[in-house]
């Protein structure tokens, strides 16, 4: 979709970014202390790039995700994937997945496509576009580069989400009941389509060096 936007368009968003800190992750203070998730995954390493097949300019599959140190006592556990750098207020969400079982450990490659691929013991969420389903990452060219943070959170006792709750409610669910979290970081940029990925490099000119002169 928003490989269509003109790269000045693009460009002249560069600057606009919802940023880290506004991430679940770093927004909600654990009660019991900043419990670690480990969160990996067999397509990408943190903060490396997505493979295309899972965003807008491939398949547009969810990627596969596996996860440890799940604290006891947790009652189930939510992962929510959001664009740090989208040029927005607040980070786009991408998907919300909720009420998985703690004793689950990973989620298959394209799990979150509930469209394509349905999952009737995954429960998801609304993402930004209003959908229950996965959005591909999908940034404006020459926007640079955008950080994509599979959020992975261990929720106690009572949490009450239902239906397709959307970001707002997963954060007031988070703030009261979440145990732990954990953080991988994908990323993923579309560089300015108005220079051709073939075109020769141009050399840059030699940088003058002092004048030390023969007298």
């Amino acid at each position: 979709m928003l490989e269509k936007l003109p790269d000045m368009v693009g460009a002249a968003l560069r600057g606009q970014r919802a940023g880290l800190d506004q991430t679940a992750f770093v927004r909600v203070q654990l009660r019991a202390g900043q419990g670690a998730i480990q969160i990996t995954s067999l397509a990408f390493m943190d903060h490396a790039p997505l493979p295309p097949r899972f965003t807008a300019d491939g398949e547009g599959l969810s990627p596969p995700l596996q996860w440890s140190g799940v604290p006891p006592g947790t009652a189930s556990l939510l992962l929510l994937v959001e664009d740090a750098d989208s040029p927005t207020p607040h980070p786009l969400v991408h998907a919300i997945a909720y009420d998985i079982p703690p004793q689950e450990v990973y989620l298959p490659e394209g799990a979150l496509n509930a469209e394509e691929l349905p999952n009737p013991d995954l429960k998801l969420g609304r993402n930004s576009y209003l959908r229950s389903a996965w959005i591909p990452p999908d940034p404006p060219p020459a926007h640079g580069v955008h950080r994509y943070a599979f959020q992975l959170f261990a929720l106690g006792p009572g949490a009450q989400l239902s239906g397709t709750p959307g970001r707002e409610a997963v954060l007031e669910t988070l703030q009261q009941h979440a145990l732990a979290s954990g953080c991988l970081i994908g990323t993923y940029e579309r560089h300015d389509t108005s220079v051709r990925a073939d075109a020769p490099a141009v050399a840059a000119a030699p940088a003058a060096g002092p004048d030390l002169g023969t007298s």
